[in-house]
């Protein structure tokens, strides 16, 4: 009897990080995203003949400080290649990018493995490279334009190991990646400006095989939830192929995430396609050992080195130190407010609660954060000096939000202050036991919940402005 086999996805990625420098990587064009099309572009990063290119030296410098927040190891003596390919948007016919000596190679990064613990996801090499330019479809019209504005956009290309085995751990490298890269400022990873894209090669096999199938590849995913559709559904193009007896075809996929589909673009090239050769018009690059160790001077402390103390230090649990630590801003957020004075328990339950919340809710990320950091720290030391209750802290920090507004001020303006009055307090309630009488009895006969609800017409009643154990205190006084 024929038994279907369970099988494992096997993925690598190629993650293209476009770098924050002010020029292009050959050339002095701005980098500067948007702009009118073909208005950020000069006769070298468009390969007009007779143009040399010459490098950016921060070019080399960012990606050699990337190099080092992957632990990779630095390659002292590193050149450029002439990838050789045509496509409309690829002015030269060819791209000058690193195949023989890549800036970096034999890195790591450590995620939080699909089964619990730790794992090392590999990093193969990282090389420097141009980006090309971008085509612009108008349907109207029904035509393809070109804007040449990104050509010579520096790039690093971080190329991982196959070692990622679900759409889980793709999003978790992703996003530690996109973290530390923030954390050392080389690039601002903003993928919805296509700052951050990956290529992800994935195959199945049998489970428990050791041998890879045949790979595709889906290129330049700019979004976390668009890349776990693709790789479900890439996967099961794939199992289903070979579950009735197809095979896999070696090639370039495009996922419509609109379809929840891919669909084949051209078979997938290998190297020797590409007839790399060295890039006549530059000279290789020698980096010291001394600016090696400077950079390594240089580097802030990185997201799993944050993680680990926010655990040891500051009593954080493991969830929430991952979380915060996984946003440069989320950090600054947390660390701004804690050097104020904040408990750091409860400044990072506030971020992982409100802000948080509020955040999905708007759309936004964390940064576009819209108000001033100082403000939630405003806020939680009201609650804790006891001048407002937290249910009233919720509903000023949703205004702060939005309103970017002074939380003193808004609490001062509409009278939100507790009231510490134990005389007026107790009034109010005594007003809420008379018009609640049934439910006093059946407190009386011994029904829990009747308590609650004459504590929940105190707080109406109070408008929130009453400490709820001061509300309690007092009606079981009342109540006798």
């Amino acid at each position: 009897m024929y038994h279907t086999p369970a099988w494992e996805t096997v993925m690598g990625l190629e993650v293209h990080v476009e770098l924050s420098t002010k020029t292009k990587i050959f050339c002095g064009c701005t980098t500067a995203f948007g702009g009118e099309p073909n208005t950020h572009c000069c006769p070298i990063c468009i390969g007009m003949p007779g143009v040399l290119p010459s490098l950016n030296k921060a070019v080399v410098e960012y990606a050699t400080k990337a190099g080092l927040a992957l632990n990779c190891e630095i390659t002292r003596y590193n050149k450029f290649d002439r990838k050789n390919y045509f496509y409309p948007d690829l002015p030269k016919a060819y791209q000058i990018s690193q195949l023989y000596l890549p800036i970096c190679r034999n890195g790591g990064v450590e995620i939080e493995a699909e089964g619990g613990g730790r794992k090392v996801i590999g990093i193969h090499e990282i090389h420097m490279e141009e980006d090309a330019g971008k085509l612009v479809h108008d349907p109207a019209t029904n035509a393809t334009m070109v804007d040449y504005n990104r050509c010579g956009v520096p790039l690093i290309e971080i190329v991982s190991e196959p070692d990622f085995r679900s759409a889980n751990e793709v999003i978790r490298y992703l996003e530690k990646l996109k973290a530390i890269l923030q954390y050392i400022g080389v690039s601002d990873c903003k993928m919805q400006e296509g700052s951050l894209r990956a290529d992800i090669n994935l195959s199945v096999r049998p489970a428990g095989s050791e041998a890879f199938g045949t790979r595709t590849e889906m290129k330049n995913m700019n979004s976390f939830k668009a890349i776990g559709r693709a790789i479900a559904g890439e996967s099961a193009r794939q199992i289903h192929l070979l579950e009735h007896g197809g095979a896999v075809t070696q090639e370039t996929r495009r996922w419509d995430d609109d379809k929840n589909e891919s669909f084949a673009m051209r078979s997938k090239e290998d190297a020797q396609d590409y007839k790399y050769f060295p890039e006549p018009d530059l000279i290789p690059i020698e980096i010291s050992e001394e600016v090696i160790e400077q950079t390594r001077r240089s580097l802030p402390e990185l997201p799993e080195a944050k993680r680990r103390r926010y655990v040891s230090e500051l009593g954080l649990s493991e969830y929430d130190a991952e979380q915060i630590t996984a946003s440069k801003v989320l950090v600054a957020l947390f660390e701004q407010n804690l050097a104020a004075g904040c408990p750091a328990k409860e400044l990072a339950n506030w971020i992982m609660g409100e802000v948080m919340h509020l955040l999905s809710e708007s759309g936004k990320e964390p940064e576009d954060i819209p108000f001033d950091y100082g403000s939630l720290g405003a806020l939680i030391g009201m609650v804790e000096k006891n001048e407002i209750t937290r249910s009233t802290a919720k509903k000023v920090f949703k205004a702060v939000f939005e309103e970017n507004c002074d939380p003193v001020e808004y609490v001062e303006q509409h009278n939100l202050k507790t009231v510490t009055d134990t005389g007026a307090v107790k009034t109010v309630i005594e007003e809420v036991i008379a018009a609640n009488q049934k439910s006093v009895e059946e407190y009386k006969s011994g029904k829990e919940k009747a308590l609650q609800y004459l504590i929940g017409q105190s707080m109406r009643a109070l408008r929130g402005k009453a400490d709820p154990q001061t509300v309690t205190a007092i009606l079981k006084e009342l109540l006798g």
